[in-house]
């Protein structure tokens, strides 16, 4: 399935990155999938502690990778954040063994693609590419739309 490019941001700093998560949340409703792609160190963790940060998730966004899955109660009692790390993961199967309420969560799964597509038909699939310059900590994020849940909307 092909997506609309949303918007392209250049993030220079975790901060920026961080602060760029806390704007994606203020759109995510649940029932929403975000895909978080981009290479070891890009800063899809970072985004993740941004957008948890927006939703006012109860504790500290970590990484999931060891546990694979980790659901995040917010403050307000409004849709969980579930957090998954698909690193690990052989198919999108053993996703599906992971028995996660995507109807009534606001899910972002790191390393998603090839995993997630089948679950629904709308999701927000964020690319952090980083600079090939190794003395640069420059990163392009772009935000791409796929289905009609993203048509018209702004970043």
């Amino acid at each position: 399935m092909t997506g609309i490019v949303l918007a392209k941001f250049e993030v220079h700093s975790p901060e920026v990155m961080h602060s760029l998560g806390l704007m994606i949340a203020k759109e995510l409703r649940k029932g929403d999938l975000v895909l978080l792609s981009g290479q070891m160190g890009a800063g899809k963790t970072t985004m993740s502690r941004g957008i948890g940060e927006g939703l006012k998730v109860l504790g500290t966004v970590s990484s999931p990778t060891f546990v694979i899955a980790r659901t995040h109660k917010t403050r307000d009692g409004g849709a969980p954040m579930v957090h998954v790390d698909a690193y690990r993961l052989g198919s999108p199967a053993e996703l599906d063994d992971l028995d996660i309420d995507f109807e009534n969560s606001i899910t972002l799964v790191e390393w998603g693609r090839g995993f997630t597509e089948d679950i629904t038909d709308s999701y927000l699939d964020v690319e952090i590419t980083r600079s090939s310059n190794v003395h640069e900590n420059m990163r392009e994020v772009s935000l791409i739309g796929v289905g009609e849940r993203w048509l018209g909307v702004i970043f």
